[in-house]
């Protein structure tokens, strides 16, 4: 019988604590601080979460803090808010008025600034004409648009008034817009004419009209014109945005809303069979994005904050729109991809706009590293004073660039764990308190009692590989999968009964900090050692020739598992042979023989999802010879599978 668990190989000894005069100013600057905070959160989370929610706006008090009927939770019971309110209108009493809510800026180069009063304007003629269309509290609408200021406009608009809004990524197809929309049964769908995008435009429009012709549900279709391309119009059933809005009042008086009334519903994608539709609630949410990006981020007034993310992505809901302005924080917001006009785009935008706190994905950092130090080094990035990574696991050299090239060796690195499910950051540094190890998420945020266990539920030891286990309610937590409790039950609180299963491999080492391994179906059964590929990617990674690698399995006679490495070597690296070579004996010498890859396949990008996540799954495929199978729909460049196999062929 094969070992259950999950053997951890990657080693990892070097230390960062906080920089001491970012700690003097941090909301939390010392580890004596965060353990005191830690443990009131973990023996008394009412008191600690209620004295929490009273720093935000409340129509009427809760009378019960947590209702817990396992798996299924309450927060804030009987309590009357509203996030828009709160993300809004809380701040205009103040000077915050006519701070900037949000700098957008344009793939083409145009730039925007809406204050708080501005915002909170739109928002408001927005929310009213969604009310004219006859939209209300407890109906759905769907949201399909690029990323434009009139995204997190739409977003708050619901939130406003109770719709519970279902974002669908704008790269998403018309048959997977369609998907949501049936199950959602959204009555309208907001969307836009197309954006910009690698340097052309893409139409949403097109795609609208192909998906809703099969979608019952919908009533309305509302079109941002935004590029200006030609599209077909449904008299009745579609309006422009700028029609709608125009004749609407700027004031909206945002209805007190039941603390568990519906906020979103977030489609879950990656998976062959039905997406997921994760629910998340008012009140808890609100209280768990607002207290974990203000102390995540260490959010100050004078910050200018930057999320790289779509707000198709949770990432977008919860740290660019609805944690941030809650905080009254400058967001800045982009349009388009990393490398137009140039590869330095990133950096030029951080320059132009003084970004403070730059938050974004591994996989974004990897491409930035293949691309070269030239790009970066060429603009002024002193302004920035906190990094943050998100989406997946990420490995310590990736993490050393950041480090060195973008933060100069001066910024914390904030590396986040958290999922769609759960809303908000569960594990994480508090960059004035934590002493931080290049590719470990950290400690746990307040609230959150991770463990990892065993196949049997039992805790394992320190730096023993195993599953990733949450053990007790938090706020931002999903409610349930729409319209399918059992699913929900099935699919997160079965395998280990009492606790919520993530899905992740992790461990935990001697100083009690989770090092994130990946998914558990990413694991690979090599002479009954499961190995986790994130561990062997790592290895791979710190070689001084390499960019980006994905690791998989394939079947082998032998072992039940071969390890096969896509490797993309960085720029001016010759890939042959000699290379080859070489990174197995570095893989020996960072992990040991177990992990040595079978087989490296050198290749100039790796297939990723439009959110930038490498898709695994189309690797093994590859690797083991087959046919490409399950949903392809995320896949952001279909080009590179038809490379990649004929490289396979040859």
């Amino acid at each position: 019988m094969t070992n259950p668990e999950i053997s951890s190989v990657l080693k990892e000894k070097r230390v960062f604590p906080p920089p001491a005069e970012f700690a003097a100013a941090a909301h939390v600057g010392s580890m004596e601080r965060y353990r005191e905070l830690y443990r009131r959160s973990i023996d008394d989370p009412e008191g600690f979460f209620g004295d929490v929610a009273r720093e935000l706006h409340w129509h009427a008090p809760w009378n019960k803090v947590l209702d817990w009927q396992l798996p299924f939770a309450k927060w804030f019971v009987g309590g009357k808010t509203n996030l828009a309110f709160n993300c809004l209108d809380r701040h205009l009493g103040t000077w915050r008025k006519n701070k900037a809510a949000i700098i957008w800026e344009g793939e083409p180069g145009e730039v925007r600034t809406l204050t708080y009063l501005q915002l909170h304007a739109e928002v408001c003629k927005f929310a009213n004409a969604l009310s004219a269309l006859g939209l209300k509290t407890g109906d759905t609408v769907a949201i399909y648009m690029p990323m434009v200021p009139e995204l997190p406009i739409a977003l708050l608009a619901c939130a406003r008034l109770g719709v519970g809004h279902s974002v669908v990524f704008g790269g998403f197809s018309a048959e997977a817009l369609r998907e949501r929309i049936n199950d959602c049964e959204a009555k309208a769908v907001i969307t836009a004419d197309g954006g910009f995008r690698k340097g052309s435009t893409f139409a949403l429009k097109a795609s609208v009209d192909d998906a809703i012709k099969d979608c019952p549900s919908i009533r309305h279709c509302v079109v941002l014109k935004r590029t200006g391309q030609d599209v077909a119009w449904s008299a009745g059933r579609d309006h422009w945005w700028h029609d709608l809005t125009a004749k609407q009042s700027a004031r909206h008086e945002a209805p007190a809303l039941d603390a568990e009334t519906l906020l979103f519903i977030l489609y879950t994608s990656g998976t062959t069979g039905k997406p997921k539709g994760i629910v998340h609630t008012t009140g808890g949410y609100m209280v768990g994005t607002y207290l974990s990006a203000k102390l995540v981020f260490d959010l100050k007034d004078d910050d200018v904050y930057w999320c790289t993310a779509d707000v198709g992505w949770v990432t977008g809901h919860s740290y660019i729109v609805y944690g941030p302005l809650l905080n009254g924080a400058t967001v800045v917001m982009y349009e388009g991809a990393p490398n137009v006009p140039h590869p330095g785009r990133f950096w030029e935008i951080v320059e132009r706009h003084r970004v403070t706190v730059f938050y974004t994905a591994p996989t974004a950092l990897r491409t930035f590293v293949r691309w070269g130090d030239e790009h970066p080094n060429r603009f002024d990035l002193s302004s920035l004073r906190l990094l943050g990574t998100v989406g997946e696991p990420i490995n310590p050299e990736a993490w050393m660039w950041y480090h060195r090239v973008i933060g100069k060796e001066r910024c914390p690195i904030v590396d986040t764990w958290w999922q769609t499910e759960t809303g908000s950051i569960m594990i994480t540094p508090l960059p004035g308190a934590t002493p931080t190890k290049p590719g470990s998420g950290t400690l746990p945020f307040f609230g959150v009692e991770p463990d990892v266990v065993d196949a049997t539920g039992k805790s394992v030891k320190p730096n023993e590989g195993g599953f990733l286990v949450l053990k007790r309610p938090w706020p931002s937590m999903l409610r349930t999968i729409y319209k399918n409790p059992e699913r929900f039950k099935e699919g997160y609180w079965k395998r280990f009964p009492g606790f919520y299963f993530a899905g992740d491999g992790a461990r935990r080492d001697e100083d009690g900090y989770f090092w994130i391994m990946g998914r558990v179906d990413d694991v690979i059964n090599v002479s009954g050692h499961r190995l986790s590929t994130m561990e062997v990617e790592s290895a791979l990674v710190s070689h001084r020739k390499v960019a980006e690698a994905a690791v998989v399995a394939r079947p082998d006679d032998v072992k039940g598992q071969a390890i096969v490495a896509f490797v993309t070597p960085k720029q001016g690296m010759q890939a042959d042979d000699d290379l080859r070579t070489e990174l197995r004996g570095h893989v020996v010498k960072e992990i040991g023989a177990l992990a040595r890859p079978d087989d490296i396949r050198f290749t100039d990008a790796l297939p990723k999802t439009r959110s930038g996540k490498i898709m695994r799954r189309l690797l093994r495929d590859i690797a083991a010879g087959q046919a490409i199978s399950g949903d392809t729909s995320t896949l952001e460049d279909y080009s590179i599978l038809a490379r990649l196999r004929t490289d396979d062929d040859e």
